[in-house]
């Protein structure tokens, strides 16, 4: 398992309390971003009046994935957090505050596979 050991546990069960997830106090610094991406996803939905249904649908995220990432229930990837930020058009990685986030600048374009038939 990638992440070993470490990553056995769900992120809220680092929590100092686990029930006041994504509010509580963390140590573990894996944790803690994932706690900070539960806060801010939590909080644009929230914003954007977005149920988990349409950020499913908007995103190609799981419903049921993003439920548990907001809960604290999983360790997500980083296509999930890519996706999930692209379809709201909002940073929900945590700021480090060195690196600038490019969202909103231009729109996800997928590029063409060679099995669609591309031409030259």
């Amino acid at each position: 398992m990638v992440g070993g050991l470490a990553r056995k546990r769900p992120p809220r069960e680092l929590a100092d309390n686990p029930e006041s997830w994504p509010h509580a106090g963390i140590d573990d610094s894996a944790a803690d971003v994932v706690q900070g991406i539960a806060r801010a996803l939590e909080a644009v939905l929230k914003t954007q009046r977005r149920s988990l249904r349409q950020a499913a649908a908007g995103s190609g995220v799981n419903r049921q994935a993003i439920a548990d990432l907001i809960a604290g229930r999983c360790w997500p990837d980083v296509a999930t957090v890519a996706r999930l930020e692209n379809f709201l058009a909002v940073p929900l990685y945590p700021s480090s505050g060195g690196m600038p986030h490019t969202h909103g600048k231009r729109p996800f374009r997928p590029r063409a596979s060679p099995a669609q038939g591309t031409t030259k």
